[in-house]
């Protein structure tokens, strides 16, 4: 299998006032042609700055360190003209809130035919047949009408697949999916992950969906990277990750979502909350919060090692040990 995206030794920094501050922290990651990768974590944990990184699409503030290959090629050494022509045509993102990604002044039409045109060079009557085509795609049923409409016109479902006929405007080889549901009911919410995955199936389309909902990540996704303070810290593929969660972080999150099948008084929750980059503990960044905490744990922060031909763990009680917990019978 060919990887559509090769990440190596990501690193991430910002610049404050006190000195650079590491947010995003050695990530290693790949997604082969046609795959589905979620990216997993509570908020702070560096997932959308990953995803940002990935992009490059960065503020002046923000330093990147690694390699970063799409298709095999460098983006880190690309020119910034380089950039723009390679964002839309050969990797695309769905933004977690179109309202703030939509341009307000301008018409739905005129901002995906933008697209078009930067990238395809198409005449305008063939972009606006090509973008009511789009709309059709994603399932907006008065094309002709939204073609006219201002993003406030809308609701925040149609918004969303709005944004979504932006991303697959020029067929991209990688989507990637940041929260796409974010602020949706649910039924809306349904909706438009089914929508993303017919739309990966029909074009092909390899994609990354950073999400903190491991339910979306069981419907949608091939294998799952969990995050945790900036760092990889469990990853596997999807069934073996929610059937055996390695990292205590991992089961946490697992036992906090709600089962259907299970009657709940109260959900279990993770105590305390995620550091902060410029406080980081010294050992394991998941140490104050985790309810199997060792001495080891305070002095030194573990590797990302193999656990078994399925799983990669960061945890000293996985040092030659292989077991894992099962949470879902």
């Amino acid at each position: 299998m060919v990887n559509v995206l090769e990440v190596k030794g990501l690193t991430v920094q910002f610049s404050k006032k006190s000195g650079k501050v590491t947010v995003v922290d050695q990530v290693d990651m790949f997604i082969q042609k046609g795959e589905s990768l979620g990216i997993v974590g509570e908020s702070g944990c560096g997932k959308s700055v990953t995803s940002l990184a990935i992009m490059r699409l960065l503020d002046s503030h923000g330093t990147v360190h690694g390699s970063i290959r799409l298709n095999g090629e460098d983006m880190l050494s690309l020119s910034k003209n380089a950039m723009r022509d390679i964002r839309g045509k050969e990797i695309a993102m769905i933004f977690q809130e179109p309202m703030t990604s939509l341009n307000p002044v301008l018409t739905i039409g005129r901002q995906l035919s933008e697209v078009l045109e930067e990238h395809q060079g198409k005449s305008k009557t063939r972009n606006r047949e090509k973008v009511i085509e789009l709309l059709k795609q994603v399932g907006i049923s008065r094309p002709e009408e939204i073609y006219r409409e201002y993003p406030h016109r809308l609701s925040g479902g149609m918004r969303q697949r709005v944004m979504i006929a932006m991303a697959i405007a020029c067929n991209p080889t990688l989507l990637i999916a940041d929260e796409p549901t974010t602020a949706l009911d649910v039924t809306i919410q349904a909706q438009i992950l089914e929508l993303i995955q017919k739309i990966r199936a029909e074009f092909g389309m390899s994609m990354i969906l950073i999400t903190h909902d491991l339910g979306v990540v069981a419907e949608v996704c091939d294998r799952v990277m969990v995050m945790y303070a900036g760092q990889v810290i469990e990853s596997a593929d999807v069934r073996t990750l929610l059937r055996y969660p390695k990292h205590p972080y991992t089961v946490g999150l697992i036992l906090s979502a709600p089962h259907r099948s299970k009657e709940q008084s109260r959900l279990h929750s993770i105590s305390g909350s995620v550091p902060s980059p410029e406080e980081m503990p010294a050992g394991c960044r998941f140490a104050p919060r985790c309810e199997k905490v060792m001495p080891v744990c305070w002095e030194k922060n573990p590797n990302l090692q193999k656990v078994d031909q399925q799983s990669a763990c960061r945890c000293w009680l996985y040092e030659g040990n292989g077991e894992s917990t099962v949470v879902n019978g």
